[in-house]
Protein backbone atom coordinates (compact mmCIF):
# COMPACT_ATOMS: atom_id res chain seq x y z
CA UNK A 1 0.00 0.00 0.00
CA UNK A 2 1.21 3.49 -0.36
CA UNK A 3 0.43 6.23 1.56
CA UNK A 4 -0.72 8.41 -1.19
CA UNK A 5 -4.29 6.19 -0.70
CA UNK A 6 -4.23 6.90 3.00
CA UNK A 7 -6.40 9.38 4.05
CA UNK A 8 -7.64 10.64 7.86
CA UNK A 9 -11.55 9.65 9.31
CA UNK A 10 -12.93 10.63 12.39
CA UNK A 11 -14.39 7.34 14.19
CA UNK A 12 -17.45 8.49 16.51
CA UNK A 13 -16.73 6.53 20.10
CA UNK A 14 -18.37 6.17 23.47
CA UNK A 15 -17.70 9.37 25.11
CA UNK A 16 -15.19 8.96 27.73
CA UNK A 17 -13.83 5.27 26.31
CA UNK A 18 -11.80 7.08 23.90
CA UNK A 19 -8.37 5.44 24.61
CA UNK A 20 -9.74 1.84 25.29
CA UNK A 21 -11.68 2.59 21.47
CA UNK A 22 -8.29 2.99 20.56
CA UNK A 23 -6.46 0.42 22.38
CA UNK A 24 -9.05 -1.81 20.79
CA UNK A 25 -9.04 -0.61 17.65
CA UNK A 26 -4.79 -1.21 17.30
CA UNK A 27 -5.32 -4.83 18.94
CA UNK A 28 -8.21 -5.81 16.19
CA UNK A 29 -6.44 -4.19 13.19
CA UNK A 30 -3.13 -6.51 14.49
CA UNK A 31 -4.71 -9.16 15.46
CA UNK A 32 -6.32 -9.58 11.44
CA UNK A 33 -3.48 -8.41 10.01
CA UNK A 34 -4.53 -5.15 8.33
CA UNK A 35 -1.53 -3.13 9.75
CA UNK A 36 -0.61 -2.23 6.21
CA UNK A 37 -4.05 -0.37 5.72
CA UNK A 38 -3.73 1.31 9.35
CA UNK A 39 -1.00 3.79 9.80
CA UNK A 40 -2.27 5.72 12.98
CA UNK A 41 -5.02 5.62 15.73
CA UNK A 42 -5.10 8.91 17.66
CA UNK A 43 -6.93 10.62 20.59
CA UNK A 44 -6.42 14.25 20.70
CA UNK A 45 -5.42 14.83 24.52
CA UNK A 46 -4.19 18.30 26.21
CA UNK A 47 -2.62 18.36 29.33
CA UNK A 48 -4.83 20.22 32.54
CA UNK A 49 -3.39 20.68 36.06
CA UNK A 50 -6.26 20.58 38.66
CA UNK A 51 -5.60 21.47 42.00
CA UNK A 52 -6.87 18.99 44.92
CA UNK A 53 -6.48 19.25 48.45
CA UNK A 54 -3.72 21.53 48.10
CA UNK A 55 -1.82 19.66 45.55
CA UNK A 56 -1.12 19.42 42.03
CA UNK A 57 -2.62 17.00 39.75
CA UNK A 58 -1.35 16.55 36.20
CA UNK A 59 -4.22 14.81 34.18
CA UNK A 60 -4.38 14.61 29.84
CA UNK A 61 -8.03 15.36 29.27
CA UNK A 62 -9.37 14.57 26.04
CA UNK A 63 -9.73 17.22 23.22
CA UNK A 64 -12.59 15.72 21.36
CA UNK A 65 -14.44 13.57 23.57
CA UNK A 66 -16.42 10.93 21.62
CA UNK A 67 -13.55 11.38 18.73
CA UNK A 68 -10.79 9.18 17.88
CA UNK A 69 -8.44 10.09 14.46
CA UNK A 70 -7.68 7.18 11.99
CA UNK A 71 -5.22 7.49 9.30
CA UNK A 72 -5.97 4.39 7.15
CA UNK A 73 -6.99 3.11 3.20
CA UNK A 74 -10.03 2.28 4.23
CA UNK A 75 -10.91 -0.32 1.63
CA UNK A 76 -12.26 -3.90 1.41
CA UNK A 77 -13.77 -5.18 4.91
CA UNK A 78 -11.60 -2.62 7.01
CA UNK A 79 -14.41 -0.25 7.71
CA UNK A 80 -16.90 -3.01 8.68
CA UNK A 81 -14.08 -4.50 10.71
CA UNK A 82 -13.62 -1.16 12.84
CA UNK A 83 -17.55 -0.43 13.32
CA UNK A 84 -17.39 -3.71 14.96
CA UNK A 85 -15.03 -2.92 17.42
CA UNK A 86 -16.52 -3.04 20.89
CA UNK A 87 -17.43 1.11 22.08
CA UNK A 88 -16.94 2.43 17.87
CA UNK A 89 -20.20 4.18 17.34
CA UNK A 90 -19.60 4.68 13.03
CA UNK A 91 -18.29 6.84 11.13
CA UNK A 92 -17.81 10.76 11.47
CA UNK A 93 -19.82 12.36 8.29
CA UNK A 94 -20.82 8.92 6.46
CA UNK A 95 -24.56 9.29 5.05
CA UNK A 96 -26.55 6.42 7.08
CA UNK A 97 -25.48 2.76 4.93
CA UNK A 98 -23.20 5.31 2.65
CA UNK A 99 -19.25 5.32 3.03
CA UNK A 100 -16.72 7.35 5.48
CA UNK A 101 -16.20 10.70 4.50
CA UNK A 102 -12.55 11.21 4.89
CA UNK A 103 -11.92 14.75 6.14
CA UNK A 104 -10.72 17.92 4.53
CA UNK A 105 -6.50 18.33 4.28
CA UNK A 106 -6.99 22.06 5.70
CA UNK A 107 -8.93 20.38 8.85
CA UNK A 108 -6.52 17.23 9.24
CA UNK A 109 -3.26 20.36 9.36
CA UNK A 110 -5.53 22.29 11.48
CA UNK A 111 -5.86 19.12 13.82
CA UNK A 112 -2.41 17.94 14.01
CA UNK A 113 -1.37 21.56 14.40
CA UNK A 114 -3.63 21.57 16.89
CA UNK A 115 -2.28 18.13 18.84
CA UNK A 116 1.10 19.54 17.99
CA UNK A 117 0.24 22.84 20.13
CA UNK A 118 -1.59 21.24 22.36
CA UNK A 119 1.47 19.24 23.56
CA UNK A 120 3.77 22.14 23.66
CA UNK A 121 1.53 24.18 25.11
CA UNK A 122 1.93 25.76 28.57
CA UNK A 123 -0.18 23.40 30.64
CA UNK A 124 -3.73 25.14 31.11
CA UNK A 125 -4.67 25.06 35.30
CA UNK A 126 -8.04 24.30 35.94
CA UNK A 127 -9.28 26.82 38.70
CA UNK A 128 -11.03 25.40 41.06
CA UNK A 129 -12.48 27.99 42.99
CA UNK A 130 -14.79 31.34 42.15
CA UNK A 131 -15.06 34.93 43.29
CA UNK A 132 -17.01 35.00 46.50
CA UNK A 133 -16.54 31.43 48.06
CA UNK A 134 -14.77 30.75 51.09
CA UNK A 135 -11.60 29.51 51.99
CA UNK A 136 -9.39 28.36 54.68
CA UNK A 137 -6.00 29.47 54.52
CA UNK A 138 -3.12 26.43 55.05
CA UNK A 139 -0.23 28.07 54.45
CA UNK A 140 1.43 31.28 55.93
CA UNK A 141 1.70 33.39 58.90
CA UNK A 142 -2.30 33.58 58.02
CA UNK A 143 -2.94 29.71 58.43
CA UNK A 144 -6.33 28.93 59.95
CA UNK A 145 -8.03 31.84 59.33
CA UNK A 146 -10.97 31.38 56.73
CA UNK A 147 -11.42 34.43 53.78
CA UNK A 148 -13.60 35.29 51.02
CA UNK A 149 -12.29 35.30 47.52
CA UNK A 150 -12.19 39.05 45.87
CA UNK A 151 -10.15 38.82 43.32
CA UNK A 152 -8.81 35.66 41.00
CA UNK A 153 -5.58 36.41 38.82
CA UNK A 154 -5.21 33.28 37.05
CA UNK A 155 -1.97 34.34 35.04
CA UNK A 156 0.37 34.85 38.56
CA UNK A 157 -2.02 31.83 39.55
CA UNK A 158 -3.15 34.12 42.92
CA UNK A 159 -5.97 34.76 44.73
CA UNK A 160 -6.85 38.26 46.74
CA UNK A 161 -8.84 36.61 50.21
CA UNK A 162 -10.77 39.10 52.20
CA UNK A 163 -9.45 38.04 56.10
CA UNK A 164 -10.92 39.07 59.24
CA UNK A 165 -8.24 40.03 61.84
CA UNK A 166 -8.70 41.55 64.91
CA UNK A 167 -12.27 42.43 63.57
CA UNK A 168 -10.66 44.17 60.49
CA UNK A 169 -11.19 42.99 57.36
CA UNK A 170 -7.81 42.20 55.39
CA UNK A 171 -6.82 41.57 52.09
CA UNK A 172 -4.43 39.12 51.30
CA UNK A 173 -2.49 37.77 48.04
CA UNK A 174 -2.55 33.77 48.47
CA UNK A 175 -1.52 31.50 46.02
CA UNK A 176 -3.82 28.63 44.57
CA UNK A 177 -1.61 26.09 47.36
CA UNK A 178 -1.73 28.39 50.19
CA UNK A 179 -5.75 27.78 50.44
CA UNK A 180 -8.15 24.59 50.65
CA UNK A 181 -11.87 25.11 49.90
CA UNK A 182 -14.41 24.78 52.93
CA UNK A 183 -16.45 21.58 52.88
Amino acid sequence: MTDSVKKWYVVRAIGGQENKVKAYIENEIARLGMDDYVDRVLVPTEKVIQIRNGKKIHKERVYFPGYIMIEANLSGELPHVIKSITGVIGFLGEVKGGDPVPMRKSEINRMLGKVDELSVQNENVAIPYIIGETVKVIDGPFNGFDGTIEKINEEKRKLEVMVKIFGRKTPLELSYMQVDKIS
